[in-house]
């Protein structure tokens, strides 16, 4: 497993202020720079690779910028000089210039705690745990998403497949308890930022509706160490910016649980006509049995499961906001072109 890895942050100056989505802008993309590398990283057709984006678009302060990490790096960086205009139908863009920022450090346990902010909300509630967040006391609700944003950083770094060699310690730094509602599915988001030991790469997402730009962070490269060399580095508890921090809160890198691959589509369709075939079977040889179940209502009965945990407090992460796997079949294509045209007017 690697320690740390690459990114890279494309900004594209443009003409005029860009007052699109990132999916309207990914539509671009995918619709006019069909060849290119980066259009399977944006269309979806990576989802059964990768839990997690490795290139992302963001909208801040009305520019556009493009993430890419890891297998992401080469796609963004290809594409830079690439981009002359950006045509949306009813309105054209002109890319006057590109800025293009490398990191090579990222994810590397320092031993400063480096302070970043949300650009934009973080989405923590979604269905699974906003029922319990809002049962909880206040004490109970700063702890929740205080230990959320740590197994974010810890779920993360897992799914890019990298070792944590030290203690990940975090700090939640909001100042309203209470989530603000977004969009249709009612997400729970909030404001503010967060402390940490452990570099990050700038402007990406964290907690839900990452693909829509949600969870975006930043911080000030000049606050930090600006030659991170390897004697640098030691043990934060030992270092005076730990020792005057207060409230920091270890995470249990062991109580994060490892990312679930998605199937891929076509070995779930073969699997779903099987089940179809077994099922054929088994209703007719109940019919050649005329074995009838006792209960007269059993056939109108649904089970719903969930994978959400039951209980709050012994086992937090399955409530947590994990990557979630779409199950609708229009939410699975959501990143396609025909999907961009049925949203968006381009």
């Amino acid at each position: 497993m690697e320690t740390s890895i690459k990114s890279v942050v494309l900004k594209l100056n443009t003409d005029k202020p860009v007052r699109k989505t990132p999916y309207q802008v990914k539509g671009v993309f995918i619709r006019h720079f069909k060849n290119e590398l980066i259009v399977p990283m944006l269309n979806g057709s990576n989802r059964h690779k990768f839990l997690y984006p490795r290139v992302q678009v963001k909208i801040l302060n009305e520019q556009i910028y493009i993430i890419g990490l890891k297998e992401g790096l080469i796609p963004v960086i290809s594409i830079a000089e690439k981009v002359k205009k950006l045509d949306f139908g009813n309105i054209t863009f002109d890319v006057q210039s590109f800025e293009l920022l490398e990191s090579k450090n990222d994810f590397i346990s320092t031993k400063q705690v480096i302070t970043y902010s949300f650009l934009t909300p973080w989405i923590a509630l979604n269905h699974m745990n906003q029922g319990m967040y809002n049962k909880s006391n206040r004490t109970e609700q700063r702890l929740f998403l205080n230990k959320l944003i740590g197994q974010n950083i810890v779920f993360l770094a897992n799914e890019l497949n990298l070792s944590l060699e030290k203690n990940i310690y975090t700090k939640l730094e909001i100042s309203e308890l209470s989530p603000k509602k977004v969009d249709e599915k009612n997400w729970g988001s909030f404001e503010g930022g967060f402390k940490t030991n452990c570099i990050l790469p700038n402007y990406i997402g964290l907690g839900n509706g990452i693909t829509r730009g949600f969870g975006s962070i930043y911080f000030d490269p000049n606050h930090i160490l600006s030659n991170l060399k390897k004697e640098e580095l030691g043990e934060l508890e030992e270092s005076d910016s730990f020792k005057n921090e207060k409230d920091l809160k270890i995470v249990i890198i062991s109580d994060v649980p490892k990312p679930r691959r998605r199937k891929n589509i076509n070995n779930k369709s073969k699997s779903s006509k099987k089940n179809k075939a077994k099922f054929i079977k088994n209703v007719n040889s109940k019919k050649k049995t005329k074995k009838y179940s006792k209960n007269p209502n059993s056939l109108n009965k649904k089970t719903t499961r969930y994978a959400g945990s039951k209980n709050f407090k012994d086992n937090p992460i399955d409530g947590f906001n994990r990557i979630e796997e779409v199950k609708d079949k229009e939410e699975k294509n959501f990143n396609t072109e025909e999907h961009h045209k049925r949203q968006h007017k381009f």
